[in-house]
């Protein structure tokens, strides 16, 4: 496949068409139209030659020159919306021109004054509807094409000049309302390095970012972006990562942390060893997956897809039943119930209806992906906005996945200086948990004369002579009083992993370990309720009383604590049977229980199991910015409903009018173009609202 980049693309419908045709020329299965994103991908072995009369006819082209997503200068849409815009001036002053004459010189003066403003404004849609009468093929412009004919031919100049204008316009809009909604989307793809600086041999080559091999080491300055993934070698620095995380504020790095493609280094200088090539870097997958995620249809868009096939045949029925009828069997004038249905044929395009769903789509799209949430398609945004029950799992997502000293018992002055001696040279998670606690205090450790590890136990050590030990209980090798044996069962109860640190005669104190709740887990739980979430629900494999806690102090709804992986499945398939459920997880080991639920939410600042795992993917590494990406789903499912109403209401309105016969042609065009502006316009505001929310 050869992808290509389109201008002039301006029309659902007539991309659909296109595609078709396209489709049965040699070779040309599978070639498929991209119209969100204005795009064509064209198989191998097609004819480029009859691909370009099929786009020219429709007022389509291939941009010869684009190569970049819009990098470069030189808007085509800009120049094509300037030259209608052009052209629908001159057509509406020699309208108005038409109208002077028509008062006051010769009538067939003004007659050709009325055809030249239809014909400056209108000629491509007659050039297309003309082709299709002959086709037998009914769409758009074969409705507004027998419309004119029709206007023409009864002597309606100035109303049926009128709709050509209006027309005109109508279409424009349609094609500027979509073009801001690429724009936007394209704003997000202008984020990928084009260059990078890269050290060889001890000089500084500037090479294109695809040419960058794994180990290849690059110098990132103040100000440039980071061509790809990669580990800091030397240098330190912050670096913003907002277009891969959406978060505003700057992370510092140094030698041995990991960036990423496309993040800017904001003062000094780094060393960079890439560690994947840019196509395989997390900004590549991400903007892969945006790009992908504009063409993927949802169960509403195909509905209205499908609809519209349908309508503008019937439209025609129906318009003739409105022409033939009232004459026939009601006494109706011919000429009067022929203008009627004429107008009803311009009520009929489908303009406005076919729009009510992608401009919005693609709008919350690039408004979560500007927000460091990744939505993999239109139908995962929909979904988002229809979800009601969210499970999480808890390690990592409402916790920090990592131990935290939260209990501290002290029994002996003894206690933190033996604890600190024997744990400081540790590397285990517990060891460093509880060396972090210490560091609160001003501290002096004894260097241990031996120290072993005592498997299922701890560790011991001798520290002056004395032997000491840090462990569970099972390190302990004399009798516990009661009120000390309480103690350490009441901790274990409320969910603690217990350090107990020891000499031969008497428990010194106790640190009661935990797994850390994020500090803003409370906070987003109250917010998701407030965007009108009923039911979360945390699934976790520790035991009850750790996960009562936790869902306790956040304010879940409900726990299911000692699930195993399948259990956790079975439970996420239960919560399915009463509600629409999203799953939350890191990504790697709760993937089942992801792709169970009727949407999994991966969470994981960029990682590759994250990207790929899930249906939507929020790039950082809390869930802060959850509760936007629902508010922006829901308004984006109200607003395709509100668009759908609009445009089927507007020409519902208009067709009641034909009963007393008071349907006008400019009434009809005004009800079709109403209904466009306003679908479009409505469409747009999902790229305002609110500010982004940083936790």
């Amino acid at each position: 496949m050869k992808e290509y980049k389109l201008q002039g693309l301006s029309c659902s419908n007539c991309a659909r068409e296109m595609e078709e045709e396209i489709n049965k020329l040699d070779h040309g299965e599978g070639s498929r139209i991209l119209y969100n994103s204005s795009k064509m991908e064209l198989a191998d072995g097609v004819d480029l030659g009859r691909v370009e009369k099929i786009l020219h006819a429709d007022g389509a082209a291939i941009q010869k020159d684009d190569h970049d997503h819009g990098a470069h200068g030189h808007d085509h849409s800009h120049t094509s919306s300037s030259r209608m815009k052009l052209l629908l001036g001159i057509s509406a002053v020699i309208f108005l021109l038409a109208i002077f004459v028509d008062s006051v010189i010769d009538h067939p003066v003004s007659i050709a004054l009325y055809l030249s403003a239809a014909a400056i404004s209108g000629y491509p849609t007659f050039i297309k509807g003309a082709k299709n009468l002959f086709r037998l093929k009914f769409n758009i412009d074969t409705l507004m094409t027998i419309a004119l004919i029709g206007a023409f031919s009864i002597g309606e100049w100035k109303e049926g000049t009128l709709v050509a204008i209006l027309f005109g316009v109508n279409e424009l809009l349609e094609g500027m309302g979509m073009e801001k909604a690429r724009r936007s989307m394209e704003e997000l793809l202008k984020v990928a390095p084009k260059e990078a600086i890269l050290l060889k041999d001890g000089e500084e080559r500037v090479v294109p970012i695809a040419s960058l091999k794994v180990g290849d080491i690059v110098l990132v300055k103040s100000g440039q972006k980071i061509p790809s993934d990669g580990i800091v070698e030397s240098g330190k620095s912050s670096v913003n990562e907002s277009a891969i995380t959406g978060e505003a504020m700057p992370v510092e790095k140094q030698p041995g942390e990991a960036v990423f493609g496309g993040s800017i280094n904001n003062e000094g200088v780094l060393k960079v060893s890439i560690q994947k090539e840019y196509h395989d870097s997390s900004l590549a997958k991400i903007l892969h997956l945006v790009e992908e995620a504009q063409e993927t249809k949802t169960p509403t868009e195909q509905f209205i897809n499908k609809f519209a096939k349908y309508y503008t045949p019937l439209i025609m029925i129906i318009a003739v039943l409105v022409i033939v009828i009232p004459p026939l069997f009601l006494n109706g004038e011919w000429g009067a119930w022929f203008y009627q249905g004429l107008a009803v044929l311009i009520v009929g395009c489908p303009c406005a209806l076919i729009l009510s769903s992608p401009i919005a789509i693609v709008s919350g799209i690039a408004r979560n992906a500007k927000n460091g949430i990744l939505v993999k398609g239109g139908v995962f945004l929909e979904q988002l906005g229809k979800i009601d029950t969210i499970a999480f799992d808890k390690t990592g997502t409402l916790t920090k996945g990592e131990p935290h000293v939260e209990q501290v018992k002290i029994y002996d002055d003894r206690f933190f200086t033996i604890a600190g001696s024997i744990e400081k040279s540790s590397s285990h998670p517990i060891a460093k948990a509880v060396m972090e606690r210490l560091a609160e205090e001003d501290l002096t450790f004894i260097e241990p004369d031996e120290i072993n590890t005592i498997t299922g136990q701890g560790v011991s050590a001798i520290l002056n002579g004395r032997t000491y030990k840090v462990g569970n209980e099972n390190s302990i090798s004399f009798v516990l009083s009661d009120e000390m044996n309480g103690e350490i069962q009441r901790l274990k109860r409320e969910g603690y992993t217990l350090v107990i640190v020891s000499d031969e005669e008497q428990v010194l104190g106790l640190f009661g370990i935990t797994d850390e709740i994020r500090e803003e887990s409370h906070d987003i739980i109250e917010r998701l309720h407030a965007a009108g979430i009923k039911r979360t629900v945390m699934l976790t494999g520790d035991h009850d009383r750790t996960a009562e806690k936790v869902a306790s102090k956040v304010g879940l709804t409900d726990y299911y604590a000692s699930l195993l992986p399948d259990e956790k499945v079975a439970k996420v398939k239960e919560l399915t049977r009463t509600g629409r459920v999203a799953m939350v997880g890191d990504g790697i080991n709760d993937a089942p229980a992801l792709a169970t639920a009727d949407l999994g939410i991966a969470m994981g600042k960029g990682t590759d199991s994250a990207i790929e795992t899930a249906d939507l993917v929020l790039m950082q590494d809390h869930l802060g910015k959850l509760p936007t990406a629902i508010k922006i789903a829901k308004r984006v499912n109200r607003i395709i409903k509100i668009n759908i109403t609009l445009a089927l209401g507007l020409k519902l309105i208009a067709l009641l009018l034909t009963i007393p016969g008071l349907l006008t042609l400019w009434i009809a065009i005004l009800s079709d173009m109403g209904a466009t502006i306003l679908v479009t316009l409505i469409s747009l505001t999902v790229m305002l609202g609110e500010k982004k929310q940083v936790s």
